[in-house]
């Protein structure tokens, strides 16, 4: 009992520990990876200063009071309402800094802050409160080295690393027609605590907005995964890695269908199987597609009623077999259909030579709407199938490995017809069976592409290479700007 207590205490530390591990280490439980590039870096850069933007309208500058010693006297101050106008971004540009961060650099920050300036001076000549209006124009350089972490299963973001190069401070107090004593005075005061308030509230957004965006991006990527009752955990596994010409953050992969969750810990990944021919870059493991393809199966996902004008062009389809008189009869009856299903919990493993999918399917036909099958029969099928993707279009090309149909039966018990049936069959299913099994998949599955946004991407030399034991899906993209667009109403509410 204490044996097996302990061995229970082991695996879940084990486990706890597979959250987040080195790398090298998180590779077995690795079974999504994805790459991004130095070219795709570029192109997200160029939406950087929208993101700063963002930053410094949504900073909140909270009210500064204090007070200073000037002659027989003091000046008491209070800075209330600061608020952000006319702000403008030069350029922005990166560095992918290895085994350390990401260098950005934002330059030629101009904006305008305005404000009210509270202040009283007290003396035992004189006690003077007043209340006035004032802006400052800045200058500003803005450099950002942000650190990338696994935290709370999540690729999280770390900023803290941020500076403020202030090139102007330009104070105007009510369009400069105050006294000059009082310019002269809140000058350095004003300019002080403008550069104060906005270098931790602009850093603290920045950081805040940082993690928003990672964040949003792994929720964006669930959703993308996920349909109904089927969904994928891609927490990460390990800490992104950042090299000189890519960044690499590593995923789980696993499938959840009904509160339960898939396990993979015999990943093949190895970051030599990655490339950066390409913008973007995807490592997929058979540990993900094969218990997704088993939830689909359970789902109730593959299965397809035919009837009607659709039956009967499905069986004009030339064959070298005779179809059975019987057959005919049947197929000719009024309320005829057919009614396919998996029977089985598919699998899929794949090669260089593509994604094989074995499965068992059943096969009814009714006349009209009877209970009992006037035919029925099963047949395991092993196909090879190849994935492209153009013109927003998921493509798929079938090819039958193996075909064997492994059950027959029909209302009319044992006939002399049924070794001819079974000929038949066998030679339907090949060249009708899994080209109209295709003509359903491919539509179905752009439309759930597409319901997830993938047509609002653009989507660029996309490849899917099969290898053994995963799949690289690797493209080149456009800026995504819905994403852009989702991801800034949230930051600014």
């Amino acid at each position: 009992m204490e044996r097996s207590a302990a061995l229970l205490l082991v695996l879940a530390l084990v486990n706890i520990s597979c959250c987040c591990l080195d790398p090298p280490a998180a590779y077995r439980f690795t079974g999504v990876v994805c790459r991004l590039t130095h070219p795709a870096a570029v192109v997200l850069n160029e939406k950087t200063t929208e993101v700063i933007q963002a930053a410094f309208q949504h900073a909140k500058y909270p009210s500064v009071e204090g007070q200073r010693s000037i002659g027989f006297g003091t000046v008491k101050y209070g800075f209330h309402n600061l608020e952000i106008y006319n702000l403008s971004i030069g350029k922005s540009e990166f560095e992918l800094m290895e085994n350390k961060g990401i260098g950005i650099s934002i330059s030629n920050v101009s904006a305008v802050f305005k404000g009210t300036l509270n202040y009283g001076y007290g003396s035992w000549l004189l006690d003077l409160k007043q209340s006035v209006d004032f802006e400052v124009e800045s200058q500003i350089d803005l450099v950002i080295n942000p650190k990338l972490y696994c935290g709370k299963g999540k690729v999280a973001a770390d900023t803290s690393d941020c500076y403020l190069t202030f090139h102007k401070l330009k104070l105007l107090l009510q369009g400069d027609r105050e006294p000059g004593w009082l310019k002269r005075i809140f000058t350095d005061i004003v300019t002080f605590t403008v550069k104060l308030v906005v270098k931790s509230q602009i850093c603290k957004e920045i950081n805040n907005a940082a993690n928003i965006l990672a964040d949003f991006i792994q929720e964006q990527a669930e959703l993308f995964l996920s349909d109904g009752d089927i969904g994928v955990d891609i927490s990460v596994t390990s800490s992104p890695i950042i090299k000189s010409n890519y960044i690499e953050s590593y995923h789980k992969g696993l499938v959840i269908y009904n509160n339960t969750k898939s396990d993979l810990s015999t990943s093949v990944f190895n970051p030599s199987q990655l490339t950066e021919k390409h913008m973007l870059n995807f490592w997929i493991s058979d540990g993900l597609l094969d218990p997704l393809m088993s939830a689909a199966h359970h789902d109730g996902r593959f299965i397809r009623n035919i009837s009607g004008t659709e039956l009967t062009d499905l069986f004009q389809t030339e064959l070298s077999s005779a179809r059975p008189e019987l057959l005919n009869k049947w197929l000719s009856s009024e309320g005829a259909m057919l009614k396919a299903r998996s029977v089985s919990v598919p699998h899929m493993w794949t090669t260089t030579e593509g994604t094989s999918v074995r499965s068992v399917a059943g096969v009814e036909l009714l006349l009209d709407s009877q209970v009992m099958p006037t035919l029925y029969f099963e047949t395991d099928v092993t196909v090879v199938v190849n994935a492209s993707y153009a013109e927003k279009k998921l493509i798929l090309k079938a090819s039958a490995e193996r075909i064997s149909i492994t059950k027959v039966s029909t209302s009319e018990g044992p006939t002399e017809m049924e070794e001819n049936l079974r000929s038949y069959l066998q030679e339907a299913v090949e060249k009708m069976g899994i080209p109209k099994v295709i003509s359903y998949l491919e539509p179905e599955l752009t439309a759930l592409m597409d319901e997830q946004g993938l047509n609002l991407f653009d989507i660029i030399n996309p490849e899917v290479l099969p290898q053994d034991g995963y799949v690289i899906v690797q493209l080149d993209f456009g800026f995504p700007h819905h994403l852009l667009v989702e991801f800034l109403k949230r930051t600014l509410n």
